[in-house]
C-alpha cells in the first residue's frame, strides 16, 4: 500500500460524471433524472461516511465507482447503483450473504440510495485471460455464488414472466427471426413452470469484466444483479462478451465456450442452451425498448447488437 494521501473535504465539483456513463441520459428520463442527481448524491455520502477520494472516477454501464480511502487508511471504492435499476436492487443482498466467499467484500450499504462501500479490486479482469480458461474460472466460482437464495430476491421466473409477455406483445416490432422468438417464448414458459428455475442465488451478469483479480484471492465476482434462479442462466454472457475474438471462427468460438463451460460446471446441455436462447431473444427486444424509451430509432451499435443476440442464439443450436 502506498502513502497515504490526504485530501481536502470532498465538493461538488469534485463528482465528475464519465463521458461513458453520461451518454446513458439517451436512455431515457429516468437515467437522466438520476445522473442529475448523482453528484450531490455521491457528495452526501462522502461526507456522511467520512470518505476520501483517491483517484479518478470509473464506470460501469449502470453505476458511477469512486475509489475512496477510509478514515483508516483503507483502500476502497464507492459505488453508487442507478436507482430504476431492479435487477440489481438486491445487489447488496447477494454480497452479505457471499461475504467476500468469491465475490468482492462489502464493508457497507445504503439500500434505500443504492450506494455500497466495497473493497477495492486489482483492475485485472478475465478479459486478460485465455477464453477458455476465463469459461472455467468463471464456472469454478458457480458453485461458491450459487447459494440457497434468501426469500427477499426477486424470484427468476417473476421477472421471466414480466419479460416474455411484453415480447409475445411487441414481437412484430423486434427484428428477430420469428422461429427464434417463438422459440424463446415457449421454453421461457416451461422455465416458469418449472420449480427447478428458482431457489439458487444467481448473478446474473457473471461475465469476463464483471470478475477481476484480487489480493487474497485470485479472482472475484462483481457487479452481481441478484435473482433466486437457475444456476443454467449464468451462461450466456460468456458468449456474447469479447465478441471481436471470434471473428472468422464465430459459430465455432461460441460452441467452444458454450461446452467449455458447461463441462466444467457440469450443467445440463439442453437447459443451459435453452437459457441462452432464452436470453439472447429477450436482449433484442429489451434493446428495442430502449430505443422506443428515448423516442429514437435504433442506432448502430443497437442494430450490431441485435444482430450478435440472433449470432448466439443460432450458435448454440443443435
Amino acid at each position: 500500500m502506498g502513502a497515504l494521501r490526504i485530501h481536502g473535504p470532498p465538493t461538488l465539483a469534485d463528482v465528475d460524471i464519465p463521458a461513458g456513463l453520461d451518454e446513458r441520459r439517451r436512455l431515457g428520463p429516468d437515467w437522466a433524472s438520476w445522473l442529475d442527481r448523482l453528484p450531490r448524491l455521491c457528495d452526501g455520502v462522502l461526507r456522511e461516511w467520512e470518505l476520501q477520494r483517491d483517484g479518478e472516477p470509473l464506470h460501469g454501464h449502470a453505476s458511477l465507482v469512486l475509489p475512496v480511502r477510509r478514515t483508516d487508511g483503507t483502500e476502497a471504492v464507492l459505488k453508487a447503483a442507478f436507482d430504476g435499476d431492479r435487477e440489481s436492487e438486491h445487489e447488496h443482498l447477494a454480497l452479505t450473504l457471499w461475504a467476500g466467499d468469491g465475490a468482492v467484500r462489502m464493508y457497507r450499504a445504503d439500500p434505500a440510495r443504492r450506494v455500497m462501500l466495497l473493497e477495492k479490486l486489482q483492475h485485472r479482469d478475465l478479459t486478460e485471460e485465455w477464453d477458455l480458461q476465463a469459461c472455467e474460472i468463471v464456472a469454478g466460482l458457480y458453485p461458491r455464488l450459487h447459494r440457497p437464495a434468501p426469500a427477499r430476491l426477486h424470484p427468476l421466473t417473476g421477472l421471466l414472466e414480466r419479460w416474455l409477455d411484453a415480447l409475445q406483445r411487441d414481437a412484430r416490432e423486434v427484428p428477430v427471426p420469428r422461429r427464434l422468438i417463438d422459440q424463446a417464448v415457449q421454453r421461457g414458459r416451461e422455465f416458469v413452470a418449472d420449480p427447478q428455475s428458482v431457489g439458487r442465488v444467481v448473478h446474473g451478469d457473471l461475465h469476463y469484466a464483471n470478475v477481476l483479480a484480487g489480493d487474497r484471492e485470485p479472482w472475484l465476482a462483481i457487479d452481481p444483479k441478484p435473482m433466486s434462479g437457475d444456476p443454467h442462466y449464468e451462461v450466456a454472457p460468456l458468449l456474447w462478451n469479447r465478441w471481436d475474438e471470434m471473428e472468422g471462427y464465430l459459430r465455432q468460438s461460441i460452441q467452444r465456450r458454450f461446452y467449455t463451460v458447461i463441462e466444467a460446471a457440469g450443467f445440463d446441455e439442453d437447459r443451459t442452451r435453452d437459457w441462452v436462447i432464452v436470453r439472447m431473444v429477450l436482449s433484442a427486444h429489451w434493446t428495442v425498448e430502449d430505443a422506443r424509451r428515448g423516442d429514437r430509432a435504433l442506432d448502430a451499435d443497437e442494430q450490431d447488437w441485435i444482430t450478435r443476440c440472433i449470432s448466439v442464439a443460432k450458435a448454440v443450436q443443435r
